[in-house]
């Protein structure tokens, strides 16, 4: 069954969060599938991962790069799986009817907006009946991950 792993943002924003989690998965040898809620938001989140860390180079593409199966990180806003990837990425409350494909999902959401903390406990509730195996992440003040217990 797929690990959910829930990370809440609450110093730093996806564009810095996001390539350094992409980072870990991609150096542990996994792909992964970012679903983002618009292409405006596609486009900006593929900017960042070519700018992030100017010693750094992330791969990634989306629809209009091509190279589906190529790319280590996929960009988009539908629900597929091009790349092969055992990582799914949500941001902006996307869903995907395949998550159980994937090997983990990282549910990444910003825990200073009330709406969507508020949706992020209601998708946490849905996991946690279907029997999913959930981990809760919350950035501390200094921006580091804690185990929410």
């Amino acid at each position: 069954m797929t690990e959910v792993r829930f990370y809440q943002l609450k110093k730093h924003p996806l564009e810095r969060v996001l390539p350094k989690l992409l980072e870990k998965v991609v150096s542990s040898g996994a792909r992964a599938v970012i679903m983002a809620g618009s292409q405006e938001r596609i486009a900006a989140l593929n900017s960042v991962l070519w700018i992030y860390d100017p010693g750094a180079f992330l791969a990634h593409g989306s629809a209009e790069d091509g190279y589906d199966s190529d790319q280590p990180v996929w960009l988009t806003t539908s629900p597929e799986n091009p790349n092969g990837a055992s990582v799914l990425v949500l941001t902006d409350g996307a869903s995907h009817d395949g998550m159980d494909s994937f090997e983990k999902c990282l549910e990444i959401f910003d825990g200073n907006d009330e709406r969507t903390l508020t949706q992020a406990r209601e998708r946490w509730k849905i996991y946690e009946q279907a029997g999913y195996p959930l981990t809760y992440y919350k950035q501390t003040a200094q921006g580091e991950w804690q185990i929410r217990e």
